[in-house]
C-alpha cells in the first residue's frame, strides 16, 4: 500500500501545492508510488488556481501545477493520510489543533527531514518577488529528496 502525504500551508496556492509537485517529480524520478496532495489551514482561495508566480516557478522546473486548485484540509484528512506536513511552523500549530483525537496521521515538518534544516520553516513567497518563489522550490525540493529517502 503506497504511503500518503498531505502538505499544508497557509492558503495552498504557493508553497504546498510547490511541494506536491516537488514530490511528485521525485516519487517518479525515484519510481516510487506514494498518494500525494495538498491543503490549506485557511479557506481563502477555495476551489482557486495556485498563484501565477508559483505556476511559473512549477513550469520551470518541468513539474507544471496550473491544474491543482486549492482546498482546506478537512478532519477526514487526519484517517485519511499516513503523513500531514506542514511548511511551516504556525501551520504545524494549526494542524496540531485541528487534529481530531481519531487523527491517526503523523504531523511534521518539512525541513525537519532535511539534515541541518529542523525546525526551519519554508518561507512564504506570496509578498516576495521571483526570487522568493525561486527560493521556496528549492527548499520543497530539498524536502521532497529527503522525504523519497526516508519513506523509499
Amino acid at each position: 500500500m503506497a504511503i500518503s502525504v498531505l502538505f499544508v500551508c497557509m492558503g495552498n496556492i504557493c508553497r504546498s501545492p510547490l511541494a506536491e509537485a516537488a514530490l511528485r517529480q521525485e516519487c517518479a524520478r525515484m519510481g516510487i508510488n506514494m498518494v500525494i496532495d495538498s491543503a490549506g489551514t485557511h479557506d481563502w482561495h477555495t476551489g482557486r488556481p495556485p498563484d501565477e508566480r508559483a505556476q511559473a516557478v512549477a513550469a520551470r522546473n518541468d513539474a507544471p501545477i496550473d491544474h491543482l486548485r486549492a482546498r482546506p484540509v478537512r478532519t477526514s484528512d487526519f484517517r485519511d493520510f499516513d503523513h500531514i506536513i506542514a511548511l511551516d511552523r504556525d501551520n504545524l500549530t494549526n494542524l496540531k489543533t485541528m487534529q481530531p483525537s481519531d487523527g491517526s496521521a503523523r504531523i511534521a515538518l518539512l525541513l525537519d527531514f532535511v539534515e541541518g534544516r529542523a525546525g526551519q520553516d519554508v518561507d512564504d513567497p506570496y509578498y516576495g518577488n521571483d526570487e522568493a518563489f525561486e527560493q521556496t522550490w528549492a527548499d520543497v525540493v530539498a524536502g521532497a529528496k529527503a522525504l523519497t529517502a526516508k519513506f523509499s
